[in-house]
């Protein structure tokens, strides 16, 4: 019998429709190609919803997903929903107790994508940040003490486990094993000035690393790592960091693979349920115009693939998108691709 996987999509705010729309397009094509079946089930939550119903979640969403093996999602935020409500009510409690506690990004520049580092072609720009999801600053630990007042305090929290620690750093080990290509794995950290923190994380790192006598383990200042990925990113391999490292320094490998018209992600637990996503926001200026790019959507889409053990029909889209880039598209930039949203998806899903 054939495969089926149930997949949860979560279309949500501005392009973000539009853009998994392409995404389940090439999804499909790719599952009819390789003999595999996929079965969407939609849902609505995000800013439309909420301010309709004044609800971000009902209270039987995270129970319902919990039911999904993967997740789909396009994009949280509203431009008439204050910041943070989405973020928090949607992205982070999802994160949080669905315990998807690794977020995946990889980085890796894509034939005929600008790239802003002179010099740099895609044989140097092809690493993974594997970043701990569920801890760290983004914990929600602290409060304020005197609000509103000269004398205000406010204090936010790191927190940081033992588990949760160890067990980032063991899912790093594995999928740079796993990978194969550079087998070198960097901490990325700050252990001068956050001794408290990354002391833990540290000594976790070099314990496990005990069990992995194939992969270099290796360590460098977040500081350090931000020049490197501009002076030499062909360095890299897998870097595995903390919560708000990992969420900065991301952000920096998305712009030199091109910038978030290309990159992807994915939030997992490689015990419950996981989702993927482009990195890129909803973009509402955009909306309904049918010229934003899709590509990153489409590669989360084949993250997701990779993930469920569908590994052939993952790396043929990615093949197919490294075409499209390399010998279509006069840009990444929404407007300038020299196609619509829709003829790229058509492209890519062609390719298949």
């Amino acid at each position: 019998m054939p495969k089926s996987y149930d997949i949860g999509v979560i279309a949500g705010d501005g392009t973000g429709p539009e853009v998994i729309r392409e995404s389940v397009k090439v999804l499909r094509a790719a599952a009819q190609r390789f003999g595999f079946s996929l079965n969407f089930v939609e849902y609505d939550f995000g800013g439309a919803r909420y301010l309709k119903t004044g609800e971000v979640l009902p209270e039987s969403a995270v129970g319902e997903l919990r039911k999904f093996k993967t997740l789909l999602l396009g994009a949280i935020g509203h431009p008439d929903v204050k910041p943070g409500i989405l973020e928090k009510g949607i992205l982070l409690r999802l994160r949080f107790e669905l315990d998807m506690y690794i977020n995946l990004r990889p980085v890796k520049l894509f034939p005929g994508v600008e790239c802003p580092l002179k010099d740099k072609t895609p044989a140097d720009i092809d690493f993974v940040v594997i970043r701990e999801n569920t801890e760290g600053l983004y914990a929600g630990a602290g409060g304020f003490f005197k609000k509103g007042t000269p004398d205000e305090v406010a204090v936010q929290e790191s927190i940081n486990t033992r588990k949760g620690v160890e067990r980032c750093i063991r899912y790093a080990f594995e999928y740079c094993k796993k990978r194969n290509i550079g087998n070198k794995l960097t901490l990325c950290g700050k252990t001068n000035v956050l001794t408290y923190a990354f002391d833990l994380w540290e000594r976790a790192f070099y314990e496990v690393a005990k069990e992995y006598p194939s992969i270099k383990a290796d360590y460098a200042h977040v500081d350090a790592i931000t020049m490197w990925f501009v002076k030499n990113p062909e360095w890299f391999d897998v870097i595995v960091t903390d919560n708000m490292f990992g969420d900065i320094i991301t952000d920096l490998g998305a712009m030199i693979q091109g910038g978030m018209g290309i990159a992807a992600g994915g939030n997992i637990n490689p015990e419950g349920t996981s989702m993927f996503e482009p990195i890129g926001g909803s973009a509402p200026k955009y909306t309904g115009k049918n010229i934003i790019n899709p590509l990153a959507a489409i590669c989360a889409g084949g993250l997701m693939l990779e993930y469920l053990g569908e590994s052939e029909a993952a790396k043929t889209i990615e093949n197919a998108v490294m075409h499209i880039t390399g010998e279509r598209l006069k840009s990444l930039a929404a407007g300038n691709m020299g196609f619509s949203t829709s003829e790229v998806g058509d492209m890519v899903a062609n390719c298949l």
